[in-house]
C-alpha cells in the first residue's frame, strides 16, 4: 500500500508545477486563465501568448512527467515484477495529469494534460511517445486544431495500451486519462463548430 501512496502523491504534486500559470504571471503579469479559452496549458499558452512561449510551457510540462515516472522507476525498478513497475508508472502518470488539471493551490483549475502525457509516454515505452507526437503533430496541421489532434493522441493512447498488453489495470487507466482528455476538450469541439476557435496557423503568427 505504501508504493501505492508515494506513487500517487509524487504524481500530484510534482503535477501542480504549473508552468503556464507561473510564467505567464511572472513573465508577462497576466493570468493565462483569464487569456484565451480559459485553460492553464501550453495549447492555450501557444493560442494566447505565441508559440515560442507556448512551446516553453509544453517543455516544462512535459519535464515535470518525466521527473515523477524517472522517481518511481528510480525506487522501483528491479523491486517489483516489470508488470507491476508499468502499473505504478501509469498511475503516476495519471496523478501527474490530475494534478496539471486540478492543482490544489489554483482552486483546482488548470490544464487539460496533453503534455505532461506526452512526458509520461517518453518514460513509459519512448517508440510509443514517438509514434503518439507524430499522431497528435499530423491531425493538428491536418485540421488546423490543437484539440483535434490531441482528441486523436489519446484515443491511439489507448489502443496502443490494449495492443502492448500493459494489463487491465494500465488499460482502465489510458482510458480514464483519454476520457478526462476528451471531456475537457468538449468546449473546444464546441467552438470549432461555431467557427470560433483560434486555429494553430493563426496562433503560429504570434
Amino acid at each position: 500500500m505504501f508504493i501505492y501512496i508515494i506513487t500517487i502523491l509524487a504524481g500530484y504534486i510534482l503535477g501542480c508545477f504549473q508552468s503556464s500559470f507561473i510564467l505567464s504571471k511572472g513573465l508577462k503579469q497576466v493570468d493565462i486563465r483569464n487569456l484565451g479559452n480559459g485553460n492553464a496549458g501550453a495549447s492555450n499558452a501557444v493560442i494566447s501568448l505565441g508559440w515560442k512561449f507556448g512551446l516553453l510551457v509544453a517543455l516544462l510540462d512535459i519535464l515535470k512527467a518525466i521527473i515523477s515516472l524517472y522517481l518511481i522507476k528510480y525506487l522501483y525498478y528491479g523491486n517489483v515484477p516489470s508488470s507491476q513497475l508499468t502499473f505504478l508508472l501509469y498511475l503516476n502518470g495519471l496523478f501527474v495529469i490530475l494534478g496539471h488539471n486540478y492543482p490544489f493551490f489554483m482552486g483546482f483549475k488548470g490544464g487539460k494534460g496533453t503534455a505532461s502525457l506526452i512526458g509520461m509516454l517518453m518514460m513509459i515505452n519512448f517508440s510509443v511517445a514517438i509514434i503518439c507526437i507524430f499522431i497528435i503533430f499530423i491531425i493538428t496541421i491536418i485540421t488546423n486544431y490543437i484539440a483535434l489532434g490531441t482528441i486523436g493522441l489519446v484515443i491511439f493512447f489507448v489502443f496502443l495500451t490494449i495492443y502492448l498488453d500493459y494489463g487491465i489495470p494500465s488499460i482502465i487507466i489510458s482510458i480514464l486519462i483519454a476520457a478526462m482528455s476528451i471531456y475537457k476538450h468538449l468546449p473546444n469541439v464546441k467552438r470549432i463548430r461555431e467557427g470560433k476557435e483560434i486555429g494553430l496557423r493563426k496562433a503560429m503568427k504570434k
